[in-house]
């Protein structure tokens, strides 16, 4: 039989996988009768954890209390919540980085040597590396705009236009998208009645809170898929579709972040939207993601600069 000490530790580690627990299966899980389960619980509860009882069968389940109490984290969790700290500290989002570094701190104070030796062996051989330097975002300004999405409220903003034009907007705000280091609101304006995107970077919540609303239906599947198709709209003076003769989630790891956004048809079929300075450049990525394809649209001097492509590569080959 575990000594009391141990046995608590163990009934946490049981209840903090997140299920509901038959106090019998605890009873038997730690080798004690149902009565001791309950005097632990007590003790459990006592220390500030919620751990609530279970209508009908006798159980237990773990809550969310009013504090954070004392976690335990078995070694594949440890690391992974260490790895993903060291990787906050060098976020986009202002003060979050001070508070990733004494949070780490924490952990690595009483992580055991080999954990410790892991993370570091980790963090040592890992250089991060193709980020270009991201604006600095309020983590308020994160959650102002993340609660209005959770509470279907309305959101108004000063919003700064990448020509410099200043407005206020009136949105009902959808989601936030964080792509690489820039993060995006994607909501439907209100006074222009449409879907837009905006850089959070470039706005200034104006609270209180609007109004309720019923969410809109989005007229696309995926947010990631739509504000990549509006970003490269945007940004790039020469755009193309193309029918990849493969399906989405072949092609997937070929289609960079920013290069374009993928579009599924059916199993054997999918649409690559991409955009680019040059026709030349358009050429250049069709080409390199690898495979049988069908130009759908894009610019008129595109199917010249593909069959210009194709010679060369054909005389490459000639004596």
């Amino acid at each position: 039989m575990l000594e009391t000490s141990a046995r608590l530790l163990k009934l946490l580690s049981l209840l903090q996988t997140h299920r509901d627990w038959p106090g019998t299966d605890l009873a038997e899980r730690l080798g004690v009768t149902t009565r001791t389960v309950r005097r632990d619980v007590e003790r459990l509860r006592e220390l500030g954890y919620p751990v609530h009882a279970i209508q009908g069968t006798p159980g237990y389940r773990l809550g969310a209390g009013a504090s954070l109490p004392p976690l335990l984290l078995d070694d594949d969790e440890a690391v992974a919540v260490a790895v993903g700290l060291r990787t906050a500290t060098g976020s986009s989002v202002t003060g979050i980085e001070e508070t990733a570094f004494r949070a780490l701190t924490k952990l690595e104070q009483v992580l055991p040597s080999r954990l410790r030796h892991r993370v570091n062996t980790l963090q040592t051989a890992t250089v991060r590396a193709g980020e270009a330097p991201g604006p600095k975002i309020s983590a308020d300004t994160l959650m102002t705009i993340a609660d209005a999405c959770r509470r279907h409220e309305r959101l108004r903003f000063d919003y700064l236009s990448p020509r410099g034009g200043a407005s206020r907007r009136h949105t009902e705000p959808y989601r936030l998208v964080n792509f690489g280091r820039h993060w995006y609101l994607v909501a439907f304006d209100v006074d222009r009645d449409d879907w837009r995107t905006f850089r959070v970077d470039r706005l200034t919540p104006r609270p209180p809170a609007g109004a309720r609303f019923t969410p809109r239906e989005p007229p696309f599947d995926d947010v990631a898929t739509y504000l990549t198709q509006q970003l490269s709209a945007r940004t790039w003076p020469c755009q193309a579709t193309v029918e990849l003769h493969e399906s989405a989630g072949a092609v997937a790891d070929r289609v960079w972040p920013g290069m374009g956004a993928v579009e599924a048809v059916d199993e054997h079929r999918c649409l690559l939207h991409l955009g680019a300075p040059t026709t030349s450049d358009l050429v250049w990525m069709i080409t390199s993601v690898q495979t049988d394809f069908t130009l759908v649209s894009g610019p008129p001097e595109l199917k010249g600069a593909l069959r210009q492509q194709a010679r060369r590569c054909l005389r490459a080959f000639e004596p």
